[in-house]
């Protein structure tokens, strides 16, 4: 069926869902098979839940006219959301990387929001099905949209960047992350810089990080607007930056004090500085905007428990994010800190060295309590006074509820499978 058409039906819709859980009223359905589920078996209940149309691939799920059969429901929303960029025809911002993309995709957005009406990615919505729902969220009142990008292996960013077909691009840094699928750090850095080559191939624009030397000579040959720290040679020279444990930095006679913890955050942070000045927000917007942006979903939260100072940084993990966390933690000016670190996942062959490289992170911390939690973890224990290993959550919860910890800053770090949040319900 015509892509127009179906575009053509799509804005007669309020909103588009892939989930009957969330379908409202005037909504567009698209029945999208999973590996344990045909979404198609759900059409009719999501024109009974109130959708307007729904798309589906399969013809024994056909009811009346308000279905509409094509030959791949996935590869008809890749397609709408495409069309539907082109019709707005408004800027986008896409970024990627292996750290730090979806905080910095918040900060770019509460910046620019100062001056213009903007979307952006919902969570981390960035994925073949995610990408497309971020673009179809769009409408003629977007000014200016915000894609956040994620993978797993190589091509992928490729792909994503030919359905959302970026004007701006920023990748956050290149790290130890989805080693497995990726096949190692270079192939990492093969795959997120495939943003670099489609902006290069259609003469668009990459903002620089110019404190990262792959990120230099990778867009050296594209159109780009740079940031760096005490770089008179950057279009965005930011003077000094510190963190204790609040990121404070300070460009062009402006300090701005945020609610982000550690050092690791002020890339971020200068991203958004450097988007929102070439996208002409007031230096007091972004000051404004910096300062009143508050992190949650597990993201460098500070939050408190009894007489403990904790620092939630649950959301997920790989060794480069890990790494940081935990410099910046031992950097912290405080007496009694603890340690709470779960499992890395998605590191293939290299996960227990990689795991194993933590643990030689913190040989010389003495003064630091550590708890190691996760097999992987466990697989490379050692003996000393202050390390203590637990092959699963469960083990680690029992002992830790023995124990009292009190006047401590915490740090809780860990993939996201380990949910190690729950680790508040009892210390």
């Amino acid at each position: 069926m015509d892509i127009s058409y179906i575009h053509s039906l799509f804005l007669k819709c309020n909103s588009v869902s892939i989930d009957t859980r969330k379908i409202g009223a005037n909504s567009f359905f698209v029945a999208i098979k999973g590996d344990n589920f045909d979404a198609n078996t759900f059409a009719k209940e999501a024109l009974d839940k109130g959708a307007s149309y729904v798309i589906i691939d399969n013809n024994d799920y056909y009811i009346d006219e308000r279905t509409i059969l094509v030959e791949n429901s996935l590869v008809t929303l890749q397609e709408l959301a495409t069309y539907h960029r082109n019709y707005l025809k408004l800027p986008i911002i896409a970024l990627t990387g292996s750290n730090g993309k979806t905080t910095t995709k918040e900060l770019i957005n509460v910046v620019l929001s100062k001056k213009f009406s903007t979307k952006a990615t919902i969570g981390n919505l960035n994925n073949h099905i995610g990408v497309p729902l971020t673009l179809l969220s769009f409408d003629e009142k977007t000014e200016i949209g915000i894609v956040e990008m994620g993978a797993n292996h190589k091509k992928e960013i490729e792909f994503l960047c030919k359905i959302a077909r970026p004007d701006y691009g920023y990748i956050t840094n290149f790290g130890k992350a989805h080693l497995e699928g990726f096949g190692g750090v270079e192939g990492v850095i093969q795959g997120k810089s495939e943003m670099y080559q489609y902006l290069l191939k259609n003469d668009k624009l990459v903002f620089v990080n110019f404190e990262d030397p792959i990120q230099v000579e990778k867009t050296k040959d594209i159109k780009s607007f740079s940031f760096g720290v005490k770089n008179e040679n950057v279009d965005i020279n930011i003077n000094h930056i510190e963190a204790n444990p609040f990121v404070t930095v300070t460009y062009s006679q402006n300090t701005i004090t945020t609610h982000l913890i550690g050092l690791y955050n002020a890339n971020n942070i200068n991203a958004a500085i450097s988007i929102g000045s070439y996208f002409g927000v007031q230096k007091k917007d972004i000051k404004d905007a910096l300062e009143s942006y508050i992190p949650e979903n597990n993201r460098s939260q500070l939050t408190t428990k009894g007489t403990n100072e904790i620092i939630l940084d649950a959301y997920n993990a790989n060794p480069s994010s890990m790494k940081v966390a935990i410099e910046n933690f031992i950097l912290l000016d405080k007496i009694n800190k603890t340690l709470f670190l779960g499992d890395m996942f998605e590191l293939g062959a290299e996960s227990l060295i990689e795991h194993k490289g933590v643990i030689d992170l913190l040989i010389s911390q003495d003064n630091i309590d550590c708890y190691f939690i996760g097999k992987d973890f466990y697989q490379n224990k050692l003996d000393k006074s202050n390390f203590f290993f637990f092959e699963n959550f469960e083990n680690f919860s029992e002992a830790i509820k023995q124990k009292k910890i009190n006047n401590n800053m915490i740090l809780i770090k860990g993939s996201r499978g380990m949910a190690l949040e729950r680790t508040l319900e009892f210390i």
